[in-house]
């Protein structure tokens, strides 16, 4: 019998070659970010900004955050890449950022957190 190994890790890529996702262990990367930050219905700002509705959206536009100027100036809109390269290292994506966060570097658990918070529409409801 040969070894489906290969085919089985092949099978875990899409077709574009990107990771696959996983909500829930997406869920539970959350963790790491959900002492600053909140999603869902009942999100609010906290140390951090609620992140509802976050790709697509300009850094720094959280109505009640006090953003720094660093990310307010930034010019960045929040979409997969952006937020892969930001949340490896946020003081290096946006130097001056207020955000106190050392990162995740793996590809994997990136990919997972992205699909994530990519379940809340603006209004915190999932699939808006």
């Amino acid at each position: 019998m040969r070894n489906v190994w290969p085919t089985l890790a092949f099978l875990a890529l899409s077709s574009t070659g990107t990771i696959a996702q996983d909500i829930s262990a997406g869920e539970r990367s959350w963790n790491k970010c959900r002492a600053c930050h909140q999603v869902g219905e009942t999100a609010k700002n906290g140390v951090g900004p609620q992140l509802n509705g976050l790709f697509g959206r300009h850094s720094g536009a959280v109505d009640g955050y006090s953003y720094s100027a660093a990310n307010k100036n930034s010019g960045i809109t929040w979409d997969e890449a952006v937020f892969a390269d930001y949340i490896k290292d946020p003081r290096a994506k946006i130097p001056g950022t207020k955000m106190v966060f050392a990162g995740i570097k793996n590809e994997k658990e990136i990919a997972d957190l992205t699909v994530f918070l990519k379940q809340y529409g603006k209004d915190g409801k999932k699939g808006s």
